[in-house]
This record gives C-alpha cells, structure tokens and sequence, in this order.
C-alpha cells in the first residue's frame, strides 16, 4: 500500500535515510545548537545532543514519510491520513505541562524547560499498533522516570494519569456531532510501569521536533504496550492513588484493557494479534510477522507483571 505525504511536505524537506545515519558524526557544536532550536519556544542558546540508548532495537527503521503520514490521532480524523492534513492546527507553543495529585513537589513546566534539563536520548524503538501494523521509529526523548522523581510522589501515589489537550477549536475531530470518543484522552499507568526505563517522554523524531500529528509537543512512549497507550500531546500528569479512566477502556472495555500489554496470545474481539505487518514493508500483501509478547521488550518488563493473570489483566 502507497502512503501518501501531506501536499505540504516537499521531497527536499525529507532526511536521506543515509544522512540520518551518519547524523551522529555532525552532532555537537553548532549541530546541538540547531537541534535545541527547532524545538518550540527554544532560543538555542544552549548546546543540546542527544546520546544512543541502549535500549534501542538494531531493526530496519521505518520510513520518515510513513511514520509522518500514517497515524492515529483521532482529534483530527479517524482516517490514517487525516492527522498529517489536520493537525497543523494545533498551536504547540507555548506549551505548559501541569503536574499535581499526589506529590510533594506539583509544578508546571513548560516544554522549553524540560528539553533543556534533561538528558535526550535517541531511542529507535518498536511501535505496535493494536490494528495490526507496527513500526520501528527513532524517537528523541528522555525517561519518564526523570520527571518523576522531580515531583517527588508521596507514599499514597500508585498510578499515573496522563491528559492530552483539549482544544475543539484546533482539533477539528471535537467538533463531531457524534464524538468518537468521551474527550479529553486520557490514559495511565502504574507508578512502578513508569517509572521502568523504557518509559520515555519523547519530543522529537529523526532527530527533528515532534510533527504534530505524531504528538507535538511532547508525548508518551511506551514500547511495550499498544499504541494507544502511549497518549499524544500532553497537558496534564496527575499522581493518584486509585487506577484511572483511560479513554479506550471506557469506550469499549472489552476490546482495550487497562495494561494493553501486547501479547500474541490474547486475541482483539475483532481480529487475532498473532501477527504484525511492518509499515513499508510492501504494503498489505506482504508476509506478516510473528507478534512478540510485549513486543519484544519482555526482558525488561515482564517482571512487572509476574504472577497477574494476562489473559485477565490485558
């Protein structure tokens, strides 16, 4: 299947998969300097890099172009293309995220000043979608963890709850008569899945800012779990100390549990989740994939779950 860009987007204006290889070479020095500009609301003024994880995957990356313009972002559309044509929309500077419940630091911080203390990280990790699709993306971003222990959360503290703007006059997908979802979005997850490494607060892709319709300004990466986790845009993180709504579970909690871990072994009420089909990969006729149990991040993370019934708690 073609993907088409947005009419906006000119060939120019996309990285050479082999220039995005060997950035590691030009970053630092005036490179940094150009990185920390692109980000909203940064001057530039100070050097910023950012340093390979570990954690990430040696597979092949994903198209720039795919990742871009095949997205689930329903504030703009339930169409896949419908986000890279509608969000441009959405003003993401300034941008302030809030952060209160059960802390004994609440702050609000804004975007600029998150990206300017901490440690950004290139982190090429698996994206896989609960439809069936799946990507391999390099995200920049820095651990959730981090953040974390800035508030310092109190005893009482066992989830975290995550919002996502809601502005139905720049997201055309609020202003529907018939809503697909109860807005604004919201998601969460247990203190102790946040504060796990592989959790991260991305703003940026291939080394760029955030496009908006992949999230802008900042967002949540969560490798392990369904995409729809991994909530876009972020206004609001709140420490509470009962489990939280999160929008698909309350949509239809029969098809999207609380965890949403992935797992091959657990069908979708709709189809199986068995297989995968990479992105980019020629398109809808071309050999799925085998699904990996959390998707193939069980080694940091199936401890977290050890004795939980997954079929149960999915």
């Amino acid at each position: 299947m073609l993907i088409r860009r947005p009419s906006d987007i000119l060939p120019s204006e996309i990285t050479p998969r082999s220039v995005y290889l060997n950035r590691r070479q030009l970053m630092g020095g005036a490179a940094g300097l150009a990185f920390a500009a692109g980000f909203p609301g940064s001057s530039g003024a100070a050097s910023l890099t950012t340093v390979k994880s570990p954690f990430s995957t040696d597979e092949k990356l994903t198209g720039r172009e795919d990742v871009t313009s095949y997205n689930n972002y329903y504030e703009f559309g339930v169409a896949k293309e419908a986000p890279a044509t509608y969000a441009k929309s959405l003003k993401t500077t300034p941008w302030t995220v809030k952060v209160d419940g059960l802390v004994g630091k609440p702050a609000e911080f804004s975007v600029d000043d998150l990206i300017k203390t901490s440690t950004l990280e290139e982190r090429i990790y698996r994206l896989r979608c609960v439809e069936g699709w799946s990507m391999v993306i390099p995200w920049d971003g820095f651990a959730l963890a981090d953040l974390i222990k800035r508030v310092e959360p109190l005893g009482s503290a066992k989830y975290v709850a995550f919002e996502t703007a809601n502005r139905p006059e720049e997201m055309p997908g609020l202003q529907s008569m018939f809503p697909v979802l109860d807005w604004p979005y919201v998601e969460g997850l247990r203190l102790d899945e946040a504060m796990n490494p592989l959790a991260i607060l991305a703003v940026g892709l291939y080394g760029d800012p955030l496009p908006n319709q992949n999230g802008a300004p900042i967002r949540l990466v969560v490798p392990w779990k369904y995409g729809f986790k991994s909530i876009k845009s972020i206004t609001r993180i709140s420490f509470v100390e009962k489990q939280p709504e999160t929008s698909w579970n309350r949509q239809a909690s029969d098809e999207y549990g609380f965890y949403a871990n992935v797992n091959p072994s657990v069908d979708h009420p709709r189809w199986s989740q068995k297989t995968e089909r990479r992105i980019g990969e020629g398109g809808l006729f071309v050999k799925r994939r085998p699904t990996l149990p959390f998707n193939g991040y069980a080694e940091q993370v199936a401890q977290l779950y050890s004795g939980m019934d997954l079929r149960k708690f999915y």
